[in-house]
């Protein structure tokens, strides 16, 4: 059994982790980076990833200051320049221009494994970041230190582990910390499409009854799809030919960008929200959706991920140039206080448009079409929402 000491155990070599382990790499950490499964940095040219983020101008700051973002410039971004907002249950309507408060865009649509590619590409220069994937991590111990053993045997040891493992979290399962939070009614069904006009650079979604159906921009006229809906219709959407598909797609979104006229392979993911009890504890913290997951209506879940990722990254230099202990409980205290407050009201934000959008509830449903009206109209209203879209400046790093 080989024992083997770094400076931070990363286990997620995702988008978050692998941003964080770049991040701490370049700031002169020794770090051990985790996975199960190797990263798919290679594909088929045809098509797209069904997976999609939206990526904000703070996280695109992120990806900047790692020396990540030129490489996805390279792949494939799409940027975002109009948002059109719309329910289905009324007249309400809303619509975002970036023209209107001086930006050349909103954000980036980007498949997630451009995000993933851009940021290993990165990793291989890096020469403080050891890769162990595909490896399973077999045992955890967080008494004096932080200590992973590996499949193979190995030990990793370090004053800290962070957990950026995804939403069903090997790290956070192992480490007994508990999660508050609920499933929805509703069933994400992803897949892209190239619809026979031309998507203007612009992110729709319609509000259905059932959930919301988002178009976003993807290269050459192409769109990524989430269509949230309940479990029993995902089933059927995900069952159906793609002609009979296509033609469901083109109902719900009435048709605003004519006839699909190519679908991809389809998936469907449940959806839920949750907040881990803890971030922390002694030589251990959570980022991303180990620690909270959100609804996808309004595309945050990476970027509070990579919000994540910054502040604890933050803290731990802070730490170390105050010769304190990165692992102790009083150090990652900061980390936990500093992002819980942000994260809980996205969280509990975008809970609340699920449900103010899902309801049936005539009064309800005349109040959120007024709503979209009135601030359709109120220009100083929507500059503000605009700017928060963006995303607060994220200092170089």
């Amino acid at each position: 059994m080989s024992q083997q000491q770094y400076d931070v155990i990363v286990v997620g070599a995702g988008m978050v982790g692998a941003a964080l382990a770049l991040a701490l790499g370049q700031h002169d950490f020794k770090v051990a980076l985790v996975d199960a499964r190797a990263p798919q940095l290679t594909w088929p040219d045809e098509g797209f990833d069904i997976r999609v983020s939206a990526i904000t101008r703070a996280s695109q700051q992120v990806f900047e200051s790692l020396g990540a973002w030129s490489v996805m410039q390279a792949e494939r971004i799409s940027p975002y320049r109009d948002m059109h907002v719309w329910d289905a249950s009324g007249d309400g309507v809303i619509h975002f221009d970036s023209a209107e408060i001086g930006e050349p865009d909103l954000g980036h649509i980007i498949e997630n494994r451009v995000i993933i590619k851009g940021l290993h590409q990165c990793l291989a220069k890096e020469n403080r970041v050891f890769p162990f994937w595909p490896k399973q991590s077999v045992a955890l111990d967080l008494n004096s230190s932080a200590s992973l053993t590996l499949e193979d045997g190995t030990v990793l040891q370090a004053p800290l582990l962070v957990g950026a493992d995804g939403a069903s979290s090997w790290v956070r399962q192992h480490a007994g910390i508990s999660v508050k939070g609920w499933d929805y009614d509703q069933v994400a069904v992803v897949t892209w499409v190239k619809p026979e006009q031309f998507h203007q650079e612009t992110a729709w979604q319609r509000f259905l009854a059932t959930g919301p159906l988002a178009f976003l921009p993807l290269t050459e006229g192409y769109c990524s799809i989430v269509w949230s809906t309940s479990p029993a219709h995902a089933v059927q959407l995900c069952d159906m030919e793609s002609d009979r598909f296509a033609q469901e797609l083109q109902a719900a979104f009435e048709n605003k960008l004519g006839a699909i006229k190519a679908v991809g392979e389809r998936a469907m993911f449940p959806l839920r929200t949750f907040e881990t009890q803890h971030y922390i504890l002694p030589h251990l913290a959570l980022v991303g959706d180990a620690a909270h997951t959100i609804h996808p209506l309004a595309g945050q879940g990476v970027n509070l991920g990579l919000a994540d990722m910054h502040s604890l990254l933050q803290v731990l230099i802070e730490a170390r140039q105050h010769q304190r202990d990165i692992g102790s409980e009083k150090t990652l205290r900061r980390y936990e206080r500093w992002r819980r407050a942000d994260n809980r009201s996205m969280l509990l934000a975008m809970d609340g448009f699920k449900r103010l959008f899902s309801t049936e509830q005539p009064l309800l449903r005349w109040a959120r079409n007024l709503g979209l009206k009135m601030t359709d109209r109120a220009s100083p209203i929507k500059r503000l929402i605009m700017q928060q879209a963006l995303g607060s400046h994220v200092p170089r790093i």
